[in-house]
């Protein structure tokens, strides 16, 4: 279920943290992506290298190294992102019984997980950056241009 899986969350803001910071051609460093989002380097690691072996992300290495959309922010849905994030989640067994829950609350909560799943997919990254701009979130500005003769 999408219902708040923490990391499902995280990984949209990761990929919207890249879209939004990266822009076309440039790359973000873990680093930056942690300290923006409030989260250690640490625990963002492992998702980072399941979103860069899904191709959402790109491992760009070197000194102006990090990471970089896999394909335009266009094409990515908050589905794709939450399915890879989630995909390894194992369901455990060890969840509530009874009959409230099989016959009431299970059902119902598999019909909102439905509905936001729906919304999930009409959802691009291309949509969250734009309600970042409009939202007043200012891009980081491109480096300067510098000739040396």
């Amino acid at each position: 279920m999408l219902l708040r899986r923490d990391r499902a969350m995280i990984a949209v803001l990761i990929m919207l943290d890249v879209a939004f910071h990266a822009g076309r051609s440039g790359t973000v460093s873990a680093a930056d992506i942690a300290e923006r989002a409030g989260l250690a380097r640490r625990g963002i690691e492992p998702l980072l290298q399941t979103l860069s072996r899904s191709s959402l992300l790109e491992s760009v290495r070197g000194p102006r190294g990090g990471y970089r959309l896999g394909r335009p922010r266009r094409d990515i849905t908050l589905a794709d992102i939450v399915e890879i994030a989630t995909a390894d989640d194992s369901s455990s067994d060890d969840g509530p019984v009874g009959a409230l829950f099989t016959k009431v609350i299970e059902p119902c909560w598999q019909k909102l997980d439905d509905t936001l799943s729906t919304q999930c997919r009409k959802l691009t990254l291309d949509d969250l950056v734009r309600r970042a701009e409009s939202s007043g979130m200012r891009r980081p500005m491109a480096e300067p241009i510098t000739f040396s003769i």
